[in-house]
């Protein structure tokens, strides 16, 4: 049985082709005689067809887990349990919280179902009160910087940085020491040396010296070569061009070596030939 092609335009077809249909341009609706389109050109238009930054924040809202900002969120920080809301850890946009938060995190959960942070808890608490009532941490503000930094929260970032306690040690003592020539390296060898006096003693100690300008370099030569006929271990440290005195060079060293974990003092150490005050002695106590 032979039908008119004419009747073929006014087939009833499903709803879903029917709409598709309609949709196409005149010039792509199969006509009598002609060939039918591949079926790849009826294809819907893909996400590539999508300008750059739709895809973009279609990708950003997918990633996360449930944008309600009244969804309770559970959190294990190290240990320690927190409980707060969705829209309190995506306050800051660009946060950590995005990716901690997102879907590809289902494998970072504990047996309770809590998302698992793998950081110190300690001073999680000061960082979460900052993000629920926007009160900046008086306490602990090192501690807290260095969170502030790992959870990527740059308005309080910047906010610490100029108090007072990071403003001192990255502008003022870092900015200085980075003028001190192999401060680190020297540091080191300092520690090392301590160890080394430390077999089978309570205590040991280490020379430092300690010139500020070349002027006193060159004047520390015959002190140091008698420090070393008289295997008396000693590191030297500078000169610098500027910056502080050298008792506040000793403060920042002893300072940095606490830092590591070491009980020391220091005093001066006068020799008979050192008229200028150069030396001083690190003592270490172990225990």
């Amino acid at each position: 049985m032979m039908l008119n092609s004419d009747y073929l335009l006014f087939l009833p077809l499903p709803p879903k082709c029917w709409n598709y249909r309609m949709s196409l341009p005149a010039n792509q609706i199969k006509e009598p005689g002609k060939q039918s389109q591949p079926a790849k050109s009826l294809k819907e238009p893909s996400q590539e067809a999508l300008p750059v930054n739709l895809l973009k924040e279609s990708s950003q809202e997918s990633r996360i887990l449930c944008p309600d900002p009244a969804i309770v969120v559970e959190l294990n920080v190290g240990g320690q349990f927190y409980t707060t809301t969705m829209g309190t850890l995506m306050k800051h946009p660009g946060s950590k919280f995005s990716e901690i938060l997102s879907r590809s995190a289902r494998h970072y959960k504990d047996a309770q179902g809590r998302f698992f942070i793998d950081r110190p808890g300690t001073y999680f608490g000061l960082l979460l009160d900052y993000l629920r009532t926007g009160q900046v941490p008086t306490e602990y503000v090192p501690e807290v910087y260095q969170e502030a930094k790992f959870y990527q929260i740059h308005l309080l970032v910047k906010i610490l940085e100029d108090m007072p306690q990071i403003f001192g040690e990255q502008v003022a003592r870092t900015q200085f020491l980075m003028g001190v020539p192999n401060y680190r390296e020297n540091l080191e060898v300092l520690l090392h040396l301590a160890r080394a006096e430390a077999v089978a003693m309570r205590s040991s100690k280490v020379v430092v010296c300690v010139v500020r300008t070349e002027e006193e370099d060159a004047k520390c030569v015959e002190p140091l070569h008698i420090l070393e006929a008289k295997k008396t271990p000693v590191v030297k440290f500078g000169p610098w061009k500027a910056g502080p005195m050298t008792e506040d060079f000793v403060c920042c060293l002893e300072k940095d070596i606490r830092a590591k974990g070491y009980k020391v003092t220091s005093q001066r150490y006068h020799l008979s030939r050192d008229p200028y005050t150069c030396f001083w002695i690190f003592v270490f106590t172990w225990w």
